[in-house]
């Protein structure tokens, strides 16, 4: 029975080492950088009172779930205005309507295929602007939260700048974790039509 322990143990061992040798050591310092980060989310997700499992209705904390760390699902590019921006009308999941601006796109690759997901420029209650990008895909509803995710997007003012859009760092909104919240809807045209395995998962 121990040499059957041991010869598993060393087995898996060697599957992880081998997995591992794949990665350069700027990638293997990369996923050390984000698991250390989602360490730090866990703590003051758990601990800050202003978060929704200490602010409203407290809900019971564990740690977030994710999707391993990939590399492959961290890409670059530049922003690409829309020449119009419209004002749309989106909704959040109390059903209240929300004005934002569809601002742009970003693109990229993988596997050979082409994708873009849409930036928003949307304002907090006290005015304050933001960018960001909301996004649905084939994991939604089934690994990852069924409303959506979000990826927050910083703007330069540089027209040429390239942007990362590393999904590692997909988050799920405040609703995931509470009903006392409410959060805005991705739209149809926020659909990605691929697997990303790669940021937060559902947290129930």
């Amino acid at each position: 029975m121990k040499i059957f322990v041991i010869v598993i143990v060393f087995t898996s061992l060697a599957i992880f080492m081998s997995c591992g040798e794949n990665y350069s050591p700027e990638q293997k310092e990369y996923i050390a950088a984000i698991e250390k980060q989602r360490l730090e989310k866990d703590d003051y997700m758990k601990n800050d009172p202003s978060f929704p499992f200490n602010f409203k209705g407290k809900v019971a904390f564990h740690p977030l779930k994710y999707f391993d760390v990939d590399p492959d699902f961290v890409f670059h590019s530049k922003l690409f205005e829309y020449p119009v921006k419209d004002t749309i009308t989106i909704f959040g999941t109390k059903g209240e309507e929300r004005k934002v601006i569809r601002y742009g796109f970003v693109k990229f690759d993988y596997k050979n295929k082409k994708y873009q997901t849409n930036v928003y420029k949307g304002s907090t209650k006290n005015g304050t602007e933001y960018y960001s990008i909301w996004f649905t895909d084939k994991t939604t509803n089934n690994e990852s939260y069924g409303v959506g995710r979000y990826l927050d997007f910083d703007l330069y003012p540089e027209k040429n700048y390239v942007y990362t859009v590393d999904f590692n760092l997909a988050y799920n909104p405040y609703c995931a974790y509470s009903a006392d919240y409410t959060c805005a809807i991705p739209t149809k045209d926020d659909y990605i039509d691929l697997e990303i395995t790669a940021g937060e998962k559902k947290f129930h």
